[in-house]
């Protein structure tokens, strides 16, 4: 992947940083591999889904996208959540027309820190003239009972990349489809807000264009000036995005949608665009591959696949 040609392709990168941010309202289950040296934040890189493996070189190049971050907020309507510690990670092929396909993990590309809404159950849906509602809040002195958390899910493939504006400021890189899943035991197991049939469709940009930095590696990861693999960094950029539009919540309430009203009226949903917003600080992200796929082909996903095994410890 030569240096160049990996900076004219930042926007991969840089889209998904924004969706990292999101992902800081989800919780970290999986237990991941630690690699070594260059190779060390792509942990959870699909480098074995047949896309990445059946790269050619040539018409195809298979490449790493990790983004993380450890504080932004979300504002829907009229309620702002922080945003804890994010880590987004996917592949892209690189196709020879300059077009990219995103490879989600197996386990899925968002994992992160969990949210808590301020105010819980009493700031987003009390007081309330819905008799239903009002008997819960009622109930809600118990502080367990009270909280609510905020887990973000991907409900489709990201779409409408924009390579360039990865590295510009104040362009729109990728429109990225999530809900929201509110999770309190009066609630019920099914609160979302947005869903997959009607997301809510991000569109982060740059506020600041980022930092460069380039690692070259062997296929086990030690570090090498003249090594197969490289490693583009994009530091210290922060990433915002004010021009999406916020359905109304929907199955709050025992999955019965009884509170669906109480949610969307104290949180002022649904919300159209330029009433909510995103802010990620200070992203961190790598974007890892061939130095020169196609001295590799046809078999460069192969030995993609087998270096980054080799640099697992």
């Amino acid at each position: 992947m030569p240096l160049l040609s990996a900076r004219t392709k930042l926007a991969t990168v840089s889209a998904l940083t924004a969706l990292g941010a999101f992902a800081s309202m989800g919780t970290a289950t999986a237990a991941t591999p630690v690699l070594n040296g260059g190779w060390a934040p792509s942990t959870r890189c699909p480098v074995d889904a047949t896309a990445m493996i059946s790269s050619d070189g040539l018409d195809t190049s298979p490449q790493c996208v990790v983004s993380y971050s450890f504080s932004g907020s979300i504002k829907l309507g009229n309620t702002t959540v922080p945003t804890g510690k994010t880590n987004l990670q996917i592949g892209v092929v690189q196709n020879a027309d300059g077009t990219n396909s995103v490879v989600a993990p197996a386990g899925g590309a968002l994992i992160a820190d969990s949210a808590t809404v301020p105010g819980g159950l009493l700031g987003l849906m009390c007081p309330s003239d819905i008799p239903f509602v009002t008997d819960i809040c009622r109930q809600l002195s118990d502080a367990s009972l009270n909280k609510i958390t905020a887990t973000m899910e991907s409900v489709g493939t990201p779409s409408a990349f924009d390579q360039i504006a990865g590295v510009l400021t104040d362009q729109p890189i990728v429109t990225i489809p999530v809900r929201i899943h509110l999770q309190n035991p009066f609630l019920g197991d099914n609160c979302y807000i947005g869903t997959r049939s009607n997301p809510i469709l991000l569109r982060p940009r740059n506020l600041n264009a980022p930092e460069f930095g380039v690692d070259r590696f062997d296929g086990d990861g030690s570090a090498n000036e003249e090594g197969d693999l490289s490693r583009l960094d994009l530091l210290g950029s922060t990433q915002y995005d004010d021009t999406f539009a916020v359905p109304g919540a929907s199955g709050c309430g025992l999955g019965l949608g009884l509170v669906n009203g109480a949610v969307n009226l104290k949180t002022g949903l649904p919300a159209a665009s330029g009433k909510n917003k995103l802010v990620l600080n200070d992203t961190q992200t790598h974007l890892t591959g061939l130095f020169a796929p196609g001295l590799l082909a046809p078999d460069a996903g192969k030995v993609f696949s087998q270096d980054w095994h080799s640099a697992v410890n």
